[in-house]
């Protein structure tokens, strides 16, 4: 197993609890007690988790991570979403796609159907031009975050202030009770515009981000149409007080 492998599959298997084990991840991968220790401090490095005695754990105040390292969390879990996701989406609908890899992994799924989507990230732009072109694409300039690979700011959300959508599919960070939260002052703004101006809401979040913080609470649960969730064995869905409730 490669490293990068290895450390997709230490972060499957941390994320479901938050914790675990030097001697589980031994056993799981079959990798000897440095190469694990090894592993553990090079995540450490990179904000991922954080190493306790026997084992490591996730932060519960969210640092954020690059674009590359979020895409090796919770795939799996993830992928199940976007599944999810896509049956919301009729012939002819006009829709707002934000920033995030459970977002680019919906992006991945549309078909032709004679869609207007929107987006100000960079790479679901990149993943829907490859398609055919049956569905109208735009592209949302602005100032371009290297951590999201999302377009902010004046120029963003002054484009953003005059459209409207059927549907917006977002993603976030952090969700702690009602409050779902984003890393950046900034890019939360820009989210809210679009969701503000989208006849229905529609939040993609995998369950490791329940029971997180981070620095800007952008929106309320009591105002989104419906959450797609993944089940996890920890139960952590169970903490999200919502009637529109999708579970996968």
């Amino acid at each position: 197993m490669i490293k990068d492998e290895r450390y997709k599959a230490i972060m499957d298997l941390l994320t479901p609890s938050g914790t675990v084990r030097v001697n589980e991840i031994m056993e799981k991968l079959n990798v000897s007690d440095m190469t694990v220790r090894r592993d553990l401090a090079d995540l450490e490095k990179r904000g991922l988790l954080e190493r306790v005695h026997g084992g490591a754990r996730i932060n519960t105040f969210n640092e954020e991570l690059s674009h590359k390292e979020k895409q090796i969390i919770n795939v799996e879990a993830k992928r199940a979403i976007a599944k999810k996701a896509i049956e919301s989406i009729k012939e002819g609908d006009t829709i707002f796609l934000g920033p995030g890899t459970t977002i680019e992994l919906l992006a991945k799924l549309i078909d032709e159907r004679n869609l207007q989507i929107v987006t100000n990230c960079l790479p679901v732009f990149e993943i829907l031009n490859t398609k055919k072109k049956q569905n109208k694409i735009y592209l949302i300039g602005g100032e371009l975050r290297s951590n999201t690979q999302a377009f902010f700011g004046e120029i963003t959300n002054k484009v953003l202030a005059d459209m409207k959508f059927h549907k917006a599919f977002f993603s976030c960070n952090a969700l702690d009770k009602q409050d779902i939260m984003t890393s950046t002052l900034e890019e939360g703004q820009t989210q809210t515009i679009a969701l503000n101006n989208s006849q229905e809401r529609i939040l993609l979040v995998d369950s490791s981000k329940i029971g997180k913080n981070d620095f800007c609470v952008y929106y309320h649960l009591n105002e989104v149409t419906q959450i797609i969730i993944n089940k996890d064995e920890h139960f952590k869905y169970q903490q999200i007080d919502k009637e529109n409730l999708l579970l996968v």
